[in-house]
């Protein structure tokens, strides 16, 4: 009897360490299946939007082509173009003009009488040709300057050239025949043995034949 109660308590123990056995076991199932990871990844996601979005850039593009087809100007001549105006494409381009024409210059007195005064600097120091440079610069931007006349035939002067010098001199006087320079050019045209106006050009049109 003793043999019997012991045995019936050694199974029950057995059966309930076997039932809590299974238990845990069908924990750690569940917990591994839960952590395993889902059909839906990140990665697939990701590819799925990306998919998603070049099939949207291309729906873009072909509307933005079909918009673009709609308003396009058709710049293709007529049909009948070339049968009724067969000289169409022998038309003569004009001449260009703009090769005869030359370079002007606004009117400036202040740009030209900047260009005075950096002449005088350069005179100043003996760089006659820096000097004459910007005399005429001057003329360029007031065509009557009688003071860089004046110096450009100064320039000339010092750069031996005589016959360059004359013309100047004779411009100042002709601008201001009474200027603070005019003795001065006039001494000047003295020297070189030039009349203080230049000489007027002959005419050379043909004298008229009396006999005829």
């Amino acid at each position: 009897m003793l043999f019997r109660s012991l045995s019936g308590r050694g199974g029950r123990k057995i059966g309930h360490m076997r039932w809590s056995l299974a238990v845990l076991l069908l924990c750690l199932a569940s917990f591994a299946v839960a952590q395993q990871p889902s059909d839906t990844s990140p990665d697939t996601s990701q590819d799925t939007s990306k998919a998603d979005r070049e099939k949207a850039k291309a729906r873009d593009a072909e509307a933005g082509e079909s918009s673009s087809r709609e308003t396009r100007i058709d710049l293709s001549p007529p049909k009948d173009d070339a049968k009724d105006h067969p000289n169409s494409g022998n038309v003569i381009p004009p001449p260009d003009v703009a090769s005869d024409v030359q370079e002007l210059h606004q009117w400036n007195p202040y740009r030209a009488g900047k260009d005075d005064e950096v002449g005088d600097y350069y005179f100043k120091r003996k760089n006659y040709k820096a000097a004459l440079a910007r005399y005429q610069d001057a003329l360029i931007y007031k065509e009557n300057d009688a003071i860089a006349n004046f110096r450009l035939g100064e320039c000339y002067e010092k750069l031996e050239q005589p016959a360059d010098a004359i013309p100047h001199y004779q411009e100042y006087l002709r601008i201001l025949p009474q200027g603070p320079l005019s003795k001065d050019a006039r001494k000047a045209l003295k020297r070189l043995g030039a009349p203080e106006k230049p000489a007027e050009k002959a005419s050379t049109s043909q004298p008229s034949d009396p006999s005829q």
